[in-house]
């Protein structure tokens, strides 16, 4: 069961990235086009960051053999980098780029003018986007996942 969930947050990620990329480069441009093109990417941002998070949470509180051995000993897994990247650095990025992105949407709700929302949505689409990069375990890392897991 393990592996399949992994395997099913490893694909959601980069429809994540995708989506986050889309709309943190939409909202760069300007016009009310934009704002719409901005306004679909980060509905995309959004529910594929919900789901991620809802597939993450399943892996961190249930399934996951590194979260098991960091709460058995939470000093030991700070001094090990890749029990500390799982059990605090990854979940901690990753739930910040949730809330930019929900908070993006919601500010970008309350905005007065169109060039208002699109700084709005520009600032935390394009946080959330950089806290997803540096939360993600890359190849080369110690922390390393693969690319594409099947």
């Amino acid at each position: 069961m393990y592996s399949t969930v992994l395997m099913i947050h490893s694909w959601i990620r980069w429809l994540a990235l995708i989506a986050a990329v889309g709309a943190a480069a939409a909202s760069v441009r300007q016009g009310e086009a934009a704002v719409r093109r901005t306004d679909r990417w980060g509905l995309a941002l959004m529910i594929s960051l919900d789901l991620q998070l809802l597939v993450g949470l399943l892996l961190y509180l249930v399934l996951s053999p590194f979260t098991a051995m960091a709460t058995r000993d939470l000093a030991a897994a700070m001094r090990n980098p890749v029990l500390r990247f799982w059990a605090v650095e990854h979940a901690a990025t990753m739930f910040a780029a949730v809330i930019l992105v929900h908070v993006g949407r919601v500010l970008a709700l309350r905005a007065a003018s169109a060039e208002q929302k699109r700084t709005r949505l520009m600032v935390c689409l394009g946080l959330a986007l950089l806290a997803m990069l540096f939360g993600m375990p890359w190849p080369g890392l110690g922390n390393a996942r693969p690319l594409f897991r099947l």
